[in-house]
């Protein structure tokens, strides 16, 4: 068992109209420690803001690479205590699967050496919406990302959770009653 102190890491992910921004919404409500953003979508709409257009096959192995280096500088920052990621590492595997690019060495390797404690994946939402229209897959994809992203986390060795769909309070609070290790409360 580890100690209070001792670095915790879970991720949240999931494909598109997952819901993830109103969970990551609700766990900052209750005051728990997670990412304030989706680095890999402020990338994008960096990358989107330079190009005027959305990625391209030619830009794509770039961004890759970009939304690994936030990966694993976010996981690096992480020192003790729990703390909730909004996506991790192994999302890259599904991502570049859509994209149609093989596996890459530093994505390997980073898979290999920064692991999480517990993946919670979300079961997509029976609506969705991208006001920003920041999101590469179009609605009937979006069924085959979420797969591709699953079976990304079950090629780097982990047995995820899923989460049902529901309301973002329900979720966390199946979340926080499935963790390894329960998160200590303040009293």
């Amino acid at each position: 068992m580890s100690t209070p102190s001792d670095p915790r890491r879970y991720v949240i992910t999931g494909g598109p109209s997952s819901g993830k921004e109103q969970l990551f919404d609700e766990l900052q409500a209750r005051g728990l420690p997670c990412s304030k953003e989706e680095a890999a979508r402020e990338i994008y709409r960096r990358h989107r803001e330079r190009l005027g257009r959305h990625l391209q096959v030619g830009d794509r192995r770039e961004y890759s690479r970009e939304v690994l280096a936030a990966f694993v500088a976010e996981y690096s920052a992480h020192k003790s205590g729990p703390f909730f990621f909004n996506r991790g590492i192994p999302d890259g595997y599904g991502w570049d699967a859509f994209f149609g690019l093989s596996a890459y060495p530093e994505l390997e390797e980073a898979t290999r050496t920064y692991r999480y404690d517990a993946v919670f994946v979300l079961d997509a939402l029976s609506t969705f919406e991208s006001a920003d229209d920041l999101v590469f897959a179009r609605d009937r994809e979006i069924p085959r990302v979420h797969e591709l992203i699953v079976q990304g986390y079950y090629d780097a060795g982990y047995r995820p959770i899923f989460v049902p769909a529901d309301d973002a309070e329900s979720r966390v609070d199946f979340i926080l009653r499935n963790l390894p290790e329960p998160i200590p409360t303040k009293e």
